[in-house]
């Protein structure tokens, strides 16, 4: 069955229509409290980036789940991972997060965790939407759910984190430029940083509701470059609004994305005896990646993309390390989901152990270059079903041999072809791109 309000990361939309209105979501807390709770009264901890609309469905939540019969814990500002970590510590039936992650603050969302910190299976969210169709009926008065505040997951939390890393390792010496994005990180990040002996430049912690994700964070880290030079820190660290995603930057202002990333966390449990199987990437992982663990003998494996799919692949393989470009990063040694601070913690104590900067860190991947060209269409159409399509691709591939890659992926939500290639000599990557996207331009007006 396809899923009608389920996306690959819970359910998100434009504030004030659907999915997101307040009569919608307050029924969607009931149904998956109906779902999530069907042998005893249980309860869900609930847990909201910064936007604005964050208090209207934290209200519609906290009612329908009551509602339902469950009790509720309300954390507030925390980032997404944070619910995931609580949601065990709690032993609650489930977490849900109010967010909408990278997005702008006209949007939001909300995502589940089961009881053991990780996302719902495909099949459960089909049941919560099977449950949206039923009417809403409330339990007897006497079985209502009750609502508590925690007013110290804040702190646990941050505990969590620095636990994340060996006792021993101190961050003295290192100055840190912080961007939280105006998002969920803002009152957790620089204190986990400073615990552990950085000195830390804030940027992105002043969040008024509408300011998430704007110019700024993990989206934009580019941003936070000049502030990284005029006081000559070590890196940069840039978190997304609701704290899954991150990028870094070393000291010269150059730019670390999620793939790079995954590169110094692998190679630095390859090196200490930590590392279990390979690495698990996506589609759209830079063959740079593959190339670099190739050559220390690390296993790599691509999943759709997608954190969810990447976090399948995982648990198929047996495998810990896994993620995606734009900086989902899972560790599932250290937790169950995408966590920046995490990753971020990760990169930081290899650095310190062994005295490197984050530059010298990143040596041994060498990114290749990308061109992504995305061809409108009238309606949806699959590629694999037209011939002059499928010759550009082969020339394309025959071109690039084995030092480039060409991947067509159609859009899941609009009628687009997004064509990507990528190989050693950005021309010609550029020209074999728009080659491509030129027969499919031309396949789908034939």
């Amino acid at each position: 069955m396809s899923r009608r309000y389920f996306g690959t990361d819970g359910i998100r939309g434009r504030v004030g229509q659907e999915p997101m209105t307040a009569e919608f979501v307050m029924k969607l807390g009931w149904a998956a409290g109906k779902v999530l709770s069907k042998q005893d009264k249980g309860h869900v901890v609930i847990g909201k980036d910064t936007r604005i609309s964050g208090y209207i469905f934290e209200a519609a939540l906290e009612a329908g789940i009551a509602a339902a019969g469950l009790d509720v814990t309300m954390m507030g500002p925390i980032p997404t991972p944070a619910v995931a970590y609580m949601t065990q510590a709690q032993r609650a039936t489930a977490g849900i997060v109010i967010s909408a992650s990278h997005n702008p603050y006209y949007d939001d969302g909300v995502k589940f965790f089961n009881g053991d910190g990780f996302k719902l299976p495909d099949e459960t969210e089909l049941e919560i939407e099977q449950m949206m169709d039923q009417p809403m009926k409330m339990v007897e008065s006497r079985d209502l759910g009750k609502v508590y505040k925690m007013e110290d997951s804040r702190s646990r939390y941050i505990e969590f984190c620095k636990n994340s890393i060996p006792f021993r390792t101190t961050l003295k010496g290192l100055k840190i430029v912080l961007d939280c994005a105006h998002g969920a990180t803002y009152h957790v990040a620089p204190a986990i940083f400073r615990e552990l002996g950085a000195d830390v430049i804030e940027l992105g912690v002043s969040p008024n509701g509408l300011n998430i994700n704007k110019d700024c964070g993990a989206l934009h880290p580019e941003n936070m470059r000049s502030t990284l030079l005029e006081y000559q820190a070590d890196l940069g660290i840039a978190f997304d609004g609701d704290g899954d995603r991150v990028m870094m930057m070393d000291a010269s202002g150059e730019v670390m994305d999620g793939d790079e990333i995954l590169f110094v966390i692998a190679k630095s449990q390859l090196v200490s005896g930590g590392l279990s199987g390979g690495v698990v990437g996506t589609l759209m992982t830079n063959l740079g990646l593959e190339h670099a663990l190739k050559t220390q003998g690390i296993p790599f494996e691509r999943a759709n993309v997608g954190d969810r799919y990447v976090l399948e692949k995982l648990k198929a393989k047996g495998w810990f390390i896994g993620g995606e470009s734009s900086g989902h990063i899972i560790a599932l040694n250290q937790t169950t989901t995408g966590d920046g601070i995490i990753a971020a913690l990760q990169v930081l104590a290899w650095m310190v152990d062994k005295g490197l900067s984050l530059a010298e860190a990143r040596m041994g991947m060498q990114k290749y270059p990308q061109c992504m060209v995305n061809v409108p269409m009238k309606s949806k159409i699959n590629p694999d079903d037209f011939p002059q399509i499928q010759d550009a691709v082969k020339t394309a591939e025959s071109e690039l041999s084995s030092k480039g890659r060409v991947l067509l992926r159609p859009s899941g939500t609009e009628p687009l072809i997004r064509v990507m290639v990528e190989g050693q000599d950005i021309g010609q990557v550029d020209n074999l791109a728009h080659q491509i996207a030129d027969s499919v331009k031309a396949a789908a007006e034939a």
